[in-house]
């Protein structure tokens, strides 16, 4: 019924942690662990090779999220797949708790886990993805009592640290683009699943606790602000019809200019502009220009419902 994907890029650190506590939640039938790693060069493989009970594809080079996700997708032949990132640990329960979630409503494409901070269980890390006119995605929550995050909550996409998803879905929309090789892929991959009138919903039952950070080493830093603020530009260009990019053009640029105040206030000011540029350049390309989604008549409306998501998002993450 499900594959649970592990993508490890030099995670040796948190794989012990991290298996331990998924595979017992494993032993029926129908549930498969997949780590796939991703080039690692910090003793992962030997590591991997001797851990019993998993399955594990080695990759030669590092394909970022999106590569080895993918890999992990294509391989698995399940109804669902989980990805959860390697500095996790899940609680008992967290893969039952996503499954009777997806059985129980036939239009959700994701289901986002509450992510607990690791350090401090008592707060949020993530409790889902919300997506904005202004070109800003936000993890709900983050940092506030967990407490205040214990009822289900529709949400724009689910954070690819740990959800679930309808595998077949993906291929109506495709798969993760690893054009992004890691940030915001897992709200574009949810922003096209909506523009075809699927959801998804944030879950507290299903939890699991993070370290956070654990690819990119911190919350900022020169390769997370540059490599995200390139996705920034890429996402809404590539998946908003040219008159909706027109009707957010105004509030993006303004959104940008916010985050370039943030980021300079930071000592990444130069990151975040080079970041920018970068993105446009990208949009130029005829390779990306190629992944642009396609606009359709018939989901209209749901290109409608998006766009009231974006205005309403807003004010949801002030």
């Amino acid at each position: 019924m499900v594959t649970i994907i592990i993508p490890n890029y030099n995670g040796l650190h948190y794989l012990g942690d991290c298996l331990d506590a998924i595979l017992p939640q494993t032993k029926e039938a129908d549930r498969h662990v997949l780590v796939v790693d991703n080039g690692s060069t910090d003793g992962s493989v030997d590591f991997l090779r001797t851990y019993p009970g998993i399955e594990t594809i080695f990759l030669p080079d590092n394909t970022g999220f999106c590569g080895a996700v993918n890999v992990g997708i294509r391989y698995s032949h399940t109804r669902y797949v989980i990805l959860l990132n390697n500095d996790t640990k899940a609680r008992p329960g967290y893969v039952q708790a996503l499954i009777d979630g997806m059985e129980r409503d036939e239009k959700l494409f994701s289901i986002s886990a509450r992510m607990l901070m690791m350090h401090s269980p008592d707060k949020i890390d993530n409790a889902g993805d919300l997506y904005t006119a202004l070109g800003y995605a936000k993890g709900r929550g983050i940092g506030r009592p967990a407490v205040e995050y214990d009822k289900a909550a529709e949400i724009f996409s689910s954070c690819g640290g740990a959800a679930i998803y309808r595998r077949a879905v993906f291929d109506q929309i495709g798969l993760f683009d690893e054009t992004h090789f890691a940030y915001l892929e897992d709200v574009d991959v949810g922003y096209r699943a909506r523009i075809c009138g699927w959801h998804s919903i944030y879950l507290p039952k299903a939890e699991v606790e993070h370290a956070g950070s654990g690819f990119s080493g911190s919350r900022y830093n020169s390769f997370k602000v540059s490599l995200a603020s390139r996705n920034s530009v890429y996402l809404p260009w590539k998946n908003m019809p040219l008159l909706q990019l027109l009707l957010n053009l105004p509030l993006l640029l303004l959104g940008y200019l916010v985050k370039t105040l943030f980021f300079v206030k930071k000592g990444l000011g130069k990151e975040y502009v080079r970041g920018l540029w970068e993105g446009v350049r990208l949009c130029l390309k005829k390779e990306s220009r190629e992944r642009r989604v396609r606009f359709q008549w018939k989901h209209l409306i749901n290109y409608g419902k998006i766009q009231v998501q974006l205005w309403v998002n807003i004010f949801r993450i002030l």
